[in-house]
């Protein structure tokens, strides 16, 4: 009985860890940017004074963004600039002058086809 009880007990123990996916530990900004995961798409922000790029992944590998869009609300103490990011290569990205400072808050609105996602970043 002891060993009948000893071999359940190790399959569903052994069995749990099957089901354990990864946690967020495991996902990293891979572009040294601000990441977020909205329904297990990760969206990455780099944000410079000049430039805000955009990449997504899924899992880990590049989602094709060429008939994407992203629309930017940048909210920096009172004040607040928009902006639409167009699709360049990988990424979805704009170029100007933008307002970006540590504690800046950005909230992207991304569109591709009928989909769209609402990823919100904060910049440190």
């Amino acid at each position: 009985m002891k060993l009948h009880t000893l071999l359940i007990t190790a399959s569903l123990a052994l069995g749990s860890l099957a089901w354990a996916g990864p946690g967020d530990a495991t996902h990293k900004p891979m572009q040294g940017g601000i990441l977020a995961t909205v329904k297990d798409i990760d969206y990455e922000l780099v944000a410079t004074a000049t430039n805000l790029r955009l990449y997504v992944r899924d899992h880990g590998k590049a989602v094709d963004v060429s008939k994407a869009t992203a629309k930017l609300t940048l909210l920096t103490g009172s004040e607040k600039q928009e902006l639409e990011l167009k699709p360049s290569g990988d990424k979805l990205e704009a170029t100007g002058n933008f307002k970006v400072t540590a504690g800046t808050k950005v909230v992207a609105v991304i569109s591709s086809g009928a989909k769209q996602a609402t990823a919100r970043f904060v910049i440190k």
